[in-house]
């Protein structure tokens, strides 16, 4: 069989872009067991309540939620698991270390399938205030704003 190219997103973590400043990104790889993949490739998971932490030097993945399998059989997997994120030792390290200087956190975006493998797009975040947000928001509606009267000027309605 061959294998499928591109890249087939199963979860997003909308609110974390809402929640979090993303200051970098990484791709990520997760050990997974056979029951999970299928669930993932059913696209079926959540983000919500995720958080990627260091452990022993490695990085673990908790709180992410892959339901059951429904045809798996006594094999199934435990839904809130914890998994271990796969990366080059150079990128653990650098991510260790800006997570023990200051207050970032790993936060997942996104999973999918990248040309047949499950990935995990993690995000070095930083924890917004409720101003940031409230900022965030009145620059979204004024950019909303102009590009509106941007299309009306463009149609001629004004």
């Amino acid at each position: 069989m061959p294998r499928e190219k591109g890249r087939k997103v199963v979860a997003s973590n909308r609110k974390a872009r809402h929640d979090y400043a993303i200051l970098d990104t990484y791709e990520a790889g997760m050990a997974l067991t056979g029951t999970e993949v299928k669930s993932l490739r059913a696209g079926r998971a959540s983000l919500v309540d995720a958080f990627a932490q260091e452990k022993g030097g490695e990085l673990y993945l908790y709180g992410m939620h892959i339901p059951e399998y429904v045809q798996g059989t006594w094999t199934n997997h435990e839904p809130r698991r914890t998994r271990k994120l796969l990366l080059k030792r150079i990128e653990i390290d650098r991510l260790v270390g800006k997570l023990k200087e200051s207050g970032l956190t790993l936060v997942p975006l996104s999973v999918y399938f990248s040309d047949g493998w499950a990935k995990v797009e993690i995000g070095l975040a930083k924890g917004k205030k409720a101003y940031d947000k409230r900022q965030d928001l009145a620059k979204r509606d004024a950019d909303r704003e102009i590009t509106r009267a941007m299309g009306r000027r463009g149609k001629g309605m004004e």
